[in-house]
């Protein structure tokens, strides 16, 4: 009896959590979502996904500014000086009067409107646009990998909630039945039929599978607590999963060498490396510029108090314009262009080599998680098999023990190995999820 009064509370406790989780469940808004729903929902909500964005929009605006780069720029000036006075200079015509050549005007204003214009760079303003481009289009690719990782990311957290649900519920089961055995063998020890050792055994084996519960319930909460973070619910949204563990598959998978190069095609990160050599070569090319020719349109048009380029000087508002064209060449830079160069290079044959490498790990990662789905499904199978083999155990076991021809102990036994066997069951189960998404994930699945 005093092994009863330890328990109790423990069973007590159990009774009264049980109890008010509906009474929380009514009060708080219940969100039910499958798989897909809650990876959608995740990647509407994730900062990390836009924070990505945020870098691709910030290229784009690059891509543009690059395009602009050949375009022609207007200007418009204005200024004021004040000069010493100075004596004037003029000399006397035939009629008598003074011709004032340079006259005393301290205050000057002049005003410009502008334009420059490259015609001409040798190429460098088309290889700061590929460059420009590619870097965008590898930030587009970086946010498809993000999306992809967090896709994999959620799936795993609702399949994790999945496990911890069913496995709380496999040990309620245990618990219950460990429960009537214990009222059972008090009911025996009562009539004097078992001694009281069998009684303590099956008390102490129902405390343990309730310790196991409140484990497997906090484990639970864990999971949903990681689940509302990647979904973008708050703490207080009740989450019910759609979707069970034993639902169906995604059946065959293919061969090898056929997903391996779905692989090799679709994955973002690969994309995102190829354009990334595509930025270096163009960033290349305008290092190699460095030392070419420079061709430049350009016009403007002032008007000025006085005007500088109209003689004699006059302290009137007069326009003049202008039309240049100009050529630079910087022949000798002391080796700079050859070393950017240089340097441009190095990073394309960089990323190449680190292609090749991201090649041959995702070909090795495919095969693995292949044969990881094959061994998962494997053990599905095995597994159903021994938990049909340990329930039918353990219905013999009982009726063995209500005739009176087996232990507590055999009961135990069979009770146990039933819930070893359920709770393998379902990590079996979460395996095969996990390892479908993992391979969605190798392959670059949507």
């Amino acid at each position: 009896m005093t092994r009863m009064t330890i328990a109790s509370p423990i069973a007590c406790t159990i009774l009264i959590v049980a109890a008010a989780q509906p009474c929380q469940a009514r009060q708080a808004e219940t969100l039910r979502l499958t798989v897909d729903e809650a990876v959608a929902r995740g990647l509407a909500t994730s900062h990390r996904l836009a924070e990505v964005a945020a870098r691709e929009r910030g290229a784009q605006a690059a891509v543009r500014g690059a395009l602009a780069a050949e375009k022609p720029t207007v200007t418009a000036g204005a200024g004021y000086s004040r000069t010493n006075h100075v004596l004037e200079f003029g000399f006397t015509q035939p009629n008598g009067s003074k011709f004032i050549v340079y006259p005393d005007i301290p205050d000057n204003f002049i005003t410009r409107v502008g334009m420059q214009w490259p015609i001409y760079t040798s190429g460098r303003t088309d290889a700061m646009e590929r460059a420009a481009l590619a870097e965008a289009q590898a930030i587009g690719a970086d946010l498809d990998a993000a999306r992809a990782d967090l896709r994999l990311e959620i799936t795993r957290s609702y399949w994790a909630v999945a496990t911890a649900r069913e496995a709380a519920r496999v040990i309620e089961e245990s618990v219950a039945r460990a429960e009537a055995q214990v009222k059972d063998a008090r009911d025996r020890f009562a009539v004097g039929v078992i001694p009281p050792n069998e009684v303590s055994s099956l008390e102490a084996q129902r405390s343990r599978e309730l310790a196991q519960l409140i484990e497997a319930r906090n484990f639970r909460e864990s999971t949903l607590v990681d689940l509302r973070r990647l979904v973008g619910a708050g703490p207080d949204i009740v989450i019910e999963l759609a979707e069970a563990l034993d639902t169906g598959s995604t059946g065959s998978t293919g061969s090898v060498e056929a997903v391996v190069a779905e692989a090799l095609s679709q994955r973002p990160e690969r994309k995102s490396l190829t354009f990334r050599i595509d930025g270096a070569e163009a960033r290349e090319q305008v290092a190699l510029t460095g030392n070419k020719p420079v061709v430049g349109f350009g016009a403007g048009v002032d008007y000025a108090n006085p005007n500088a380029k109209i003689f004699p000087r006059q302290g009137i508002w007069q326009t003049t314009w202008d039309l240049s064209v100009n050529a630079t060449w910087m022949f000798f830079d002391g080796g700079r262009t050859k070393a950017q160069a240089s340097e441009a290079r190095a990073v394309v044959d960089a990323t190449r080599e680190r292609l090749s490498e991201f090649d041959a790990v995702v070909a090795a990662d495919v095969r693995q998680r292949m044969l990881d789905l094959d061994s998962s499904r494997a053990m599905v199978v095995a597994a159903s098999d021994a938990v049909r083999s340990a329930a039918d155990a353990r219905r013999v076991v009982g009726d063995r023990f209500a005739a009176g021809v087996a232990t507590s102990t055999d009961v135990l036994v069979s009770q146990v190995a039933l819930l070893e066997n359920q709770l393998a069951r379902t990590r079996a189960l979460a395996n095969v999820k996990l390892a479908e998404a993992r391979l969605q994930r190798s392959v670059g699945r949507p």
